[in-house]
């Protein structure tokens, strides 16, 4: 798979760092703060499903590996002394690694982004897909579509998407025009098994 990064997005190559980021308090507290913004480990902790000095201690380990940094507190914050923390980029992106263990690590990563991904469907299908006003509820969709497809024209493929979507993910929320609202795209290719 191609890493052209047309979005910007972290390119996470270590191995060890793809071990860390498959862990599933890691992967949500990067995914919470890559949607919302700054945030404490106590603000935080609520949606991870750890307490502050845990998540705070997550939040640590991700920074080792460049993932996340201090962040600046929101205007108007009263308290200063609150260490908040912000992702260094709007999502992140890796290949799988051609060794044995980096190819473990990668496949560890690969199963959690993919679980996060599911829950984010069905927590959409359950909480807010039927508060949707019915325009946006009918531009919602999925799809399963068998493609037959050499890898070359696989990377073609997902190259093509990415930059159909690049100039939506670069400009963010706020050079989005007033009517626009966020949507998550998520796509899985899945290569099947051949009997040959």
């Amino acid at each position: 798979m191609s890493l052209r990064n047309p979005y910007g997005d972290f390119e996470v190559t270590d191995p060890q760092a793809m071990r860390a980021l498959a862990h599933p308090v890691r992967l949500a507290a990067l995914s919470y703060l890559q949607r919302n913004g700054p945030a404490t480990a106590t603000q935080l902790s609520e949606h991870v499903g750890a307490s502050p000095s845990v998540t705070s201690w997550h939040l640590r380990h991700l920074a080792g590996f460049g993932l996340v940094t201090d962040g600046p507190p929101p205007e108007g914050t009263a308290d200063r002394r609150q260490r908040w923390w912000q992702a260094v980029a709007r999502g992140f992106r890796f290949d799988m690694p051609e060794t044995p263990e980096g190819a473990e690590a990668g496949r560890l990563l690969r199963a959690e982004v993919m679980n996060q991904a599911l829950e984010a469907a069905q927590h959409w299908l359950a909480e807010t897909e039927p508060a949707l006003d019915p325009e946006w509820s009918r531009a919602g969709g999925s799809s399963n579509t068998l493609l037959h497809v050499t890898r070359d024209e696989l990377d073609q493929l997902e190259n093509a998407i990415q930059d159909l979507l690049a100039p939506y993910v670069q400009r963010g929320s706020g050079d989005a025009p007033a009517d626009a609202r966020p949507v998550r795209h998520l796509r899985m290719l899945l290569p099947e098994a051949t009997d040959s």
